[in-house]
């Protein structure tokens, strides 16, 4: 198969994207670098943005694929409600450019990189598939509206989707060689990492008063390289069943921010000052995944997703 791998340059994109090489897809990355790493890529890269046309069609009209993994978007959820317009263009006009290329080149299923952001504060936990939708943040809403927009053109097109509802990304390639580089920063493990690193004076735990077990909030973390393989699942599923669905995809349990951050003192054996802030508005006590369905329907099976192997591959990376 000859897989389009948008945003193949980033963080999950660019794992993935050595993941499918390794089982000898064909595969070309199409990204604008803005948030990706040329350096990251060992394939095709084709530099250009979605939300220009002409980007698409100039740099891959001679190309034909089997299907997509749509990856590219902006993501930071706090400045997607300082910058709505950025958030709302790019992630929706983007993908609308890539189903019309997909529409003038016959190219019949894509994999969407989507979030369970789209869930909002759930109500119930696990967070299974069908569980009410009230996104908090423009970045949700625009996931969940590409989602919307994937489902009438399955009914339109006949454009067959699978979207991943991710939770939280975390690790680095089990091999050192990949890690997640972000600027700015905003994710627990790497920002931890820093510290120990000396490259940031202290950590900052927001809020220790939550109903857990130690006050802190709970996450479901899911190792990239268990991501990279689910999508290589979802594109074989789209292969043989051609039927639209979705997925949440964590490992249903979760860590706490003290037991993530304490991982990490462990792991580098370095003791680092935390600093407890005052709780972020819309953070909720704790969210992790019902994967029943993805389990059953995909064969996921999360190897690496403990938190110590978590740990330990980002480390290795950051470390390097």
């Amino acid at each position: 198969m000859k897989i389009l791998v948008t945003g193949g340059a980033g963080y999950i994109g660019s794992i993935t994207v050595k993941r499918l090489l390794e089982n000898n897809f064909d595969v070309v990355v199409f990204d604008n670098l803005v948030c990706g790493h040329k350096e990251s890529v060992t394939c095709k890269l084709v530099k250009g943005d979605l939300t220009n046309y002409e980007d698409i069609v100039q740099g891959l009209e001679k190309e034909n694929f089997d299907a997509v993994i749509h990856f590219a978007a902006y993501a930071l959820a706090g400045e997607s409600m300082d910058n709505p317009h950025k958030y709302f263009y790019n992630n929706t006009i983007g993908g609308l450019n890539l189903l019309k290329f997909m529409r003038e080149k016959n190219i019949p299923n894509i994999v969407f990189s989507s979030s369970c952001s789209i869930f909002g504060t759930p109500k119930t936990m696990p967070v299974s598939e069908d569980l009410e939708k009230h996104p908090e943040s423009v970045y949700a809403e625009s996931k969940l509206m590409f989602e919307n927009i994937l489902s009438w053109y399955d009914k339109i097109y006949n454009i067959k989707y699978i979207n991943l509802r991710y939770f939280n990304a975390a690790g680095a390639a089990l091999d050192g060689s990949l890690g997640e580089n972000h600027n700015p920063e905003t994710h627990i493990i790497p920002l931890a990492i820093e510290v120990a690193l000396g490259k940031r004076d202290k950590f900052t735990l927001f809020g220790d008063d939550y109903p857990t077990k130690d006050g802190t909030c709970i996450r479901d973390y899911i190792h990239v390289e268990d991501l990279a393989t689910v999508h290589i699942q979802a594109l074989n599923k789209l292969r043989d069943n051609k039927l639209s669905d979705s997925f949440n995809i964590g490992t249903g349990n979760g860590y706490t921010n003290k037991e993530v951050v304490e991982m990490v003192k462990k792991v580098s054996g370095v003791d680092f000052p935390v600093e407890i802030s005052q709780k972020r508005p819309g953070d909720p006590s704790a969210i992790f995944a019902d994967n029943k369905k993805a389990r059953s329907a995909l064969g996921f099976n999360p190897k690496y997703s403990d938190l110590e192997t978590i740990v330990k591959t980002a480390w290795a990376w950051h470390n390097k």
